[in-house]
Protein backbone atom coordinates (compact mmCIF):
# COMPACT_ATOMS: atom_id res chain seq x y z
CA UNK A 1 0.00 0.00 0.00
CA UNK A 2 1.52 3.31 -0.90
CA UNK A 3 1.50 6.11 1.81
CA UNK A 4 -0.12 9.24 0.91
CA UNK A 5 1.50 13.04 1.45
CA UNK A 6 -0.52 13.40 4.68
CA UNK A 7 0.68 9.95 6.17
CA UNK A 8 4.23 10.53 5.10
CA UNK A 9 4.17 14.17 7.20
CA UNK A 10 3.37 12.21 10.24
CA UNK A 11 6.78 10.04 10.10
CA UNK A 12 9.56 11.49 12.83
CA UNK A 13 11.79 14.01 10.60
CA UNK A 14 9.40 14.56 7.94
CA UNK A 15 7.03 18.26 7.09
CA UNK A 16 6.47 19.41 4.41
CA UNK A 17 8.72 22.19 2.97
CA UNK A 18 6.56 25.32 3.74
CA UNK A 19 5.32 24.14 7.03
CA UNK A 20 6.97 23.72 10.65
CA UNK A 21 7.57 20.54 12.02
CA UNK A 22 5.17 18.46 13.96
CA UNK A 23 7.65 18.28 17.02
CA UNK A 24 8.05 14.51 18.58
CA UNK A 25 10.41 15.70 20.53
CA UNK A 26 10.08 17.49 24.09
CA UNK A 27 10.16 21.16 24.38
CA UNK A 28 9.75 23.45 27.01
CA UNK A 29 8.06 27.22 26.76
CA UNK A 30 10.21 29.99 26.63
CA UNK A 31 7.76 32.32 28.00
CA UNK A 32 7.71 34.59 24.37
CA UNK A 33 4.49 33.60 22.39
CA UNK A 34 5.58 34.79 19.48
CA UNK A 35 9.19 32.62 19.78
CA UNK A 36 7.43 30.04 20.70
CA UNK A 37 4.49 29.69 17.81
CA UNK A 38 7.51 30.37 15.82
CA UNK A 39 9.32 27.12 17.06
CA UNK A 40 8.44 23.53 16.19
CA UNK A 41 6.23 22.17 18.65
CA UNK A 42 5.63 25.57 20.55
CA UNK A 43 9.21 25.60 22.53
CA UNK A 44 12.45 25.30 22.94
CA UNK A 45 13.57 21.57 21.99
CA UNK A 46 14.62 19.08 24.51
CA UNK A 47 17.02 16.33 23.41
CA UNK A 48 18.80 18.37 20.57
CA UNK A 49 21.76 20.75 19.73
CA UNK A 50 20.02 24.12 19.62
CA UNK A 51 22.77 27.02 18.51
CA UNK A 52 22.38 31.43 19.79
CA UNK A 53 24.15 33.36 17.57
CA UNK A 54 24.67 36.84 18.55
CA UNK A 55 27.28 39.46 18.92
CA UNK A 56 28.44 41.49 22.00
CA UNK A 57 27.62 39.83 26.00
CA UNK A 58 24.94 40.81 27.88
CA UNK A 59 22.40 41.84 24.74
CA UNK A 60 20.07 39.30 26.02
CA UNK A 61 21.26 36.48 24.72
CA UNK A 62 20.27 34.04 28.31
CA UNK A 63 17.60 36.36 29.42
CA UNK A 64 15.32 35.58 26.15
CA UNK A 65 15.89 31.56 27.30
CA UNK A 66 15.55 32.19 31.04
CA UNK A 67 11.84 30.74 31.11
CA UNK A 68 13.50 27.52 28.84
CA UNK A 69 15.78 27.04 31.48
CA UNK A 70 13.62 27.23 34.53
CA UNK A 71 11.37 24.65 33.52
CA UNK A 72 14.51 22.81 32.17
CA UNK A 73 15.81 22.37 35.78
CA UNK A 74 12.53 20.84 36.91
CA UNK A 75 12.90 17.45 38.49
CA UNK A 76 16.32 18.35 40.27
CA UNK A 77 18.07 18.77 37.19
CA UNK A 78 20.95 21.02 36.87
CA UNK A 79 22.14 23.25 34.73
CA UNK A 80 25.85 23.31 33.38
CA UNK A 81 27.38 26.48 32.50
CA UNK A 82 30.37 25.99 30.60
CA UNK A 83 33.50 28.55 29.46
CA UNK A 84 30.64 31.67 29.82
CA UNK A 85 32.56 34.76 29.10
CA UNK A 86 31.12 36.25 32.66
CA UNK A 87 29.88 34.20 35.69
CA UNK A 88 25.96 34.38 35.69
CA UNK A 89 24.57 36.81 37.53
CA UNK A 90 22.92 35.05 40.40
CA UNK A 91 20.19 37.56 41.62
CA UNK A 92 18.56 37.68 38.31
CA UNK A 93 18.73 33.82 37.84
CA UNK A 94 16.80 33.79 41.41
CA UNK A 95 14.44 36.56 39.80
CA UNK A 96 14.06 34.15 36.63
CA UNK A 97 13.09 31.32 39.06
CA UNK A 98 16.26 29.07 38.06
CA UNK A 99 17.62 27.51 41.32
CA UNK A 100 20.93 28.45 41.98
CA UNK A 101 21.63 25.38 43.75
CA UNK A 102 21.39 23.51 40.37
CA UNK A 103 23.95 25.94 38.17
CA UNK A 104 26.81 24.30 37.65
CA UNK A 105 29.68 26.50 36.78
CA UNK A 106 32.39 25.13 34.62
CA UNK A 107 35.41 27.02 33.79
CA UNK A 108 38.04 24.90 31.28
CA UNK A 109 41.52 24.59 31.06
CA UNK A 110 40.61 24.82 27.33
CA UNK A 111 38.83 24.42 24.41
CA UNK A 112 39.11 20.45 24.51
CA UNK A 113 38.35 19.92 28.37
CA UNK A 114 35.02 22.97 27.69
CA UNK A 115 33.82 20.29 24.66
CA UNK A 116 34.84 17.10 27.15
CA UNK A 117 32.73 18.57 30.26
CA UNK A 118 29.43 19.43 27.54
CA UNK A 119 29.79 16.20 26.68
CA UNK A 120 29.65 14.41 29.94
CA UNK A 121 27.46 16.83 31.37
CA UNK A 122 24.61 16.05 28.23
CA UNK A 123 25.12 12.47 28.40
CA UNK A 124 24.95 11.92 32.24
CA UNK A 125 21.38 12.70 32.77
CA UNK A 126 21.71 14.80 35.49
CA UNK A 127 21.80 17.89 33.40
CA UNK A 128 18.57 19.39 31.98
CA UNK A 129 20.37 22.28 30.10
CA UNK A 130 23.75 22.30 29.05
CA UNK A 131 25.13 25.76 27.83
CA UNK A 132 28.56 26.07 25.62
CA UNK A 133 30.03 29.09 24.52
CA UNK A 134 32.78 28.33 22.25
CA UNK A 135 33.77 29.80 18.84
CA UNK A 136 35.35 27.65 15.92
CA UNK A 137 37.64 24.76 16.89
CA UNK A 138 39.31 21.92 15.08
CA UNK A 139 36.87 19.25 13.87
CA UNK A 140 34.23 21.54 14.38
CA UNK A 141 31.46 19.27 12.61
CA UNK A 142 32.03 15.87 14.09
CA UNK A 143 32.12 17.75 17.85
CA UNK A 144 28.68 19.32 17.16
CA UNK A 145 27.60 16.05 15.91
CA UNK A 146 29.03 14.44 19.26
CA UNK A 147 27.08 16.92 21.56
CA UNK A 148 24.18 16.34 19.51
CA UNK A 149 23.95 12.47 19.81
CA UNK A 150 24.59 13.61 23.65
CA UNK A 151 21.70 16.07 24.15
CA UNK A 152 19.52 13.17 22.81
CA UNK A 153 21.05 10.61 25.24
CA UNK A 154 20.76 12.64 28.08
CA UNK A 155 17.42 14.42 27.11
CA UNK A 156 19.08 18.07 27.74
CA UNK A 157 18.72 21.26 26.60
CA UNK A 158 22.02 21.74 24.51
CA UNK A 159 22.81 25.59 23.21
CA UNK A 160 26.01 26.43 21.96
CA UNK A 161 26.51 30.60 21.90
CA UNK A 162 28.79 31.84 19.26
CA UNK A 163 29.57 34.63 16.93
CA UNK A 164 26.74 35.89 14.35
CA UNK A 165 29.70 34.58 12.00
CA UNK A 166 29.20 30.72 12.64
CA UNK A 167 25.73 31.30 10.58
CA UNK A 168 27.47 30.54 6.87
CA UNK A 169 28.90 27.25 8.46
CA UNK A 170 27.08 24.05 8.17
CA UNK A 171 25.54 22.70 11.06
CA UNK A 172 24.22 19.54 12.78
CA UNK A 173 22.01 21.43 15.47
CA UNK A 174 18.23 21.17 14.59
CA UNK A 175 17.71 24.95 15.51
CA UNK A 176 19.73 28.35 15.13
CA UNK A 177 18.81 31.53 16.14
CA UNK A 178 20.25 34.62 15.89
CA UNK A 179 19.62 37.19 18.93
CA UNK A 180 19.90 41.24 18.44
CA UNK A 181 19.34 44.00 20.75
CA UNK A 182 18.22 47.74 20.41
CA UNK A 183 17.32 50.03 23.21
CA UNK A 184 17.13 47.22 25.53
CA UNK A 185 14.32 45.42 23.35
CA UNK A 186 15.35 41.67 22.09
CA UNK A 187 15.07 40.65 18.49
CA UNK A 188 15.17 36.85 17.09
CA UNK A 189 15.03 35.52 13.86
CA UNK A 190 15.48 31.83 12.80
CA UNK A 191 17.75 31.11 10.27
CA UNK A 192 17.36 27.30 10.91
CA UNK A 193 14.58 24.97 12.16
CA UNK A 194 12.63 22.61 11.12
CA UNK A 195 10.67 23.83 8.90
CA UNK A 196 11.46 27.31 6.76
CA UNK A 197 13.68 30.02 8.39
CA UNK A 198 12.35 32.77 9.48
CA UNK A 199 14.07 35.60 7.92
CA UNK A 200 13.12 38.56 9.96
CA UNK A 201 13.38 39.57 13.43
CA UNK A 202 10.24 39.24 15.62
CA UNK A 203 10.33 40.99 19.10
CA UNK A 204 10.30 38.86 22.40
CA UNK A 205 8.40 40.61 25.02
CA UNK A 206 10.71 41.88 28.03
CA UNK A 207 14.09 43.53 28.41
CA UNK A 208 17.62 42.28 29.38
CA UNK A 209 18.07 44.30 31.39
CA UNK A 210 17.09 42.57 34.37
CA UNK A 211 19.34 39.83 33.31
CA UNK A 212 23.19 41.15 33.87
CA UNK A 213 25.95 39.35 34.05
CA UNK A 214 28.53 39.29 37.15
CA UNK A 215 32.46 40.46 35.93
CA UNK A 216 33.84 38.64 39.47
CA UNK A 217 31.96 36.07 41.88
CA UNK A 218 29.81 37.40 44.57
CA UNK A 219 30.14 36.02 47.85
CA UNK A 220 26.31 36.22 47.92
CA UNK A 221 25.99 33.90 44.53
CA UNK A 222 25.28 30.57 44.96
CA UNK A 223 26.38 28.64 42.10
CA UNK A 224 29.19 25.99 41.60
CA UNK A 225 32.25 26.41 40.33
CA UNK A 226 34.48 23.76 39.06
CA UNK A 227 36.79 23.14 36.58
CA UNK A 228 38.50 19.69 35.59
CA UNK A 229 42.27 19.22 36.26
Amino acid sequence: MKATVAQLVQLPGVWRGGELEHAVHEVVATGHARLDAELPGGGWPLGTLSEVLHDGVGIGEISFLAGALARAAEGSRMIAWINATHLPYAPALAQADIPLDRCLVVRPANREDALWAAEQSLKSGACGAVLLWMERFAEEYAWLRRLQMAAESGRAMAVLFRSSAAERHSTPSHLRVVVASERGQISVRIPKRRGPPLHHFISCSGSHSNFPHSPSRSQNAPVLVSSRS
